[in-house]
């Protein structure tokens, strides 16, 4: 094994138990990938384990190592092979370092034990919940076809029990695209503090989308629609990855956001098998990089074929993106979805590029606001009293305004001629 550590930070998306799952989601991306295991059960064996925490802490450039545990569903793995992952780590770890361990999980197999275990190592959790009951069920029943929210929502209070806060991970399906407001809403209500939105969408075998999948108009309604929630009144109460990653591309920085970053291939997946992958969405044959156990994750990593992966995010843009006025922010999406053709008929086009582009240009100017205060120190939810004042100024004049009285857009006709059946105040 390569102990060369990797020339730049990355992590790896890793499936202790492959593509297993209690959960059937209609949606889901990765449970096809089981063929691609070398056979024997799905669970990541101790050699593999060893073999993992060996070459990430060797490849990582340091003092930060993070070890990102995925799935499938990765607590179906049990309590103790973290346990024991958490102990190789410490048995490993350069002195002045040390690792932080993230896990992805739909929450209906966590107890006590694990609530425990979680706090004890410091385990940042995501939870993936998508929405009030009624939408959350029609999309991820168990593999009996049974509802999970309630389960789901007992995993919730099992993690605040125990003094985690999980980031909360919802899918946008054509469905929830729908009713925007009763999803974000519902997080809300139950005091989310972070929320990141992953529009899905599947490529049917003719090259276009299922009907589960949101389109990039509605993606754009449903994000123009909650940012507009959002930066009125919860700046400040809730975090929503979209909104606060676009404010860190619309200012010229480096968005964490794989999809919004120039360029990808800094988030490689490693099956339980030992197999690695260029991208937790690219788990298939022809982007095996190698084996973790014989090739090191530093050199896979840095590896020609990983870099050209990555690259190709940034040079296979098409002609449509290479001129789009919101390009810094959007960046062409994730490489997944361009399989469309552009308004001027050029293949590799993202499928959702209508809603990226409607979502960027409706928020520009006020992400720019949001910048201009966090620059210059101040707090972000600063801008919810601002436009609040602004927003009041400017329906001052409509709500004084009589049938008969001039209307107030400037037309110079009675405001009953002109916008009174259009122009309604808050």
């Amino acid at each position: 094994m390569s102990g060369a550590p990797a020339t730049e930070p990355f992590v790896v998306m890793a499936k202790p138990v492959g593509a297993v799952c209690n959960l059937d989601c209609e949606y889901c991306y990765y449970l096809p990938k089981a063929s691609l295991a070398v056979g024997g059960p799905a669970r990541m064996t101790p050699d593999v384990l060893e073999a993992y925490v060996r070459s990430m802490i060797e490849a990582a450039p340091g003092p930060l190592v993070h070890f990102v545990w995925h799935g499938g569903e990765p607590t179906i793995a049990g309590v103790d092979f973290y346990r024991r992952a958490v102990d190789l780590q410490r048995a490993v770890l350069p002195d002045g370092w040390r690792c932080v361990n993230s896990l992805q999980t739909n929450g209906t197999l966590l107890d006590d034990r694990w609530g425990a275990f979680l706090a004890t190592e410091r385990f940042a959790v995501g939870l993936s919940l998508d929405g009030p009951a009624h939408i959350h069920d029609a999309g991820r029943p168990d593999r009996r076809q049974r509802p999970t929210h309630a389960r789901t929502m007992r995993g919730l209070a099992v993690l605040r029990d125990h003094g985690i806060e999980p980031d909360v991970l919802c899918t946008v399906t054509a469905r929830s695209a729908a009713e925007p407001l009763a999803v974000y809403r519902f997080f809300l209500e139950q005091q989310v503090r972070w929320l990141q939105f992953l529009p899905v969408v599947e490529r049917t075998p003719g090259g276009g989308t299922s009907g589960r999948s949101v389109s990039g108009e509605a993606l754009g309604t449903f994000l123009c629609t909650v940012f507009d929630e959002w930066v009125r009144h919860d700046v400040g109460a809730i975090a929503v990855q979209t909104f606060m990653e676009g404010m860190v591309a619309w200012a010229g920085g480096s968005p964490t956001l794989c999809v919004m970053a120039e360029t990808c291939g800094r988030a490689l997946a490693l099956e339980h098998d030992g197999g690695v992958y260029a991208c937790d969405h690219f788990v298939d044959a022809g982007h095996r990089l190698g084996d973790v156990a014989t090739d090191g994750l530093g050199a896979l990593v840095d590896s020609p074929p990983q870099a050209a992966f990555g690259a190709a995010k940034r040079d296979g843009l098409t002609a449509a993106c290479l001129d789009c006025p919101v390009l810094r922010m959007c960046r062409g999406g994730c490489p997944k979805d361009r399989f469309g053709t552009s308004p001027e008929g050029e293949p590799g086009h993202n499928v959702l590029c209508a809603g990226y582009r409607a979502f960027f240009e409706h928020a520009e100017p006020l992400l720019a606001r949001l910048d201009g205060l966090a620059r210059r120190g101040r707090p972000l939810a600063t801008i919810v009293d601002q436009l609040r004042v602004e927003e009041a100024d400017l329906e001052a004049p409509w709500r004084a305004a009589g049938r008969n009285d001039p209307c107030p857009c400037g037309s110079g006709r009675k405001y009953k001629h002109c916008c009174l059946g259009v122009h309604r105040t808050r």
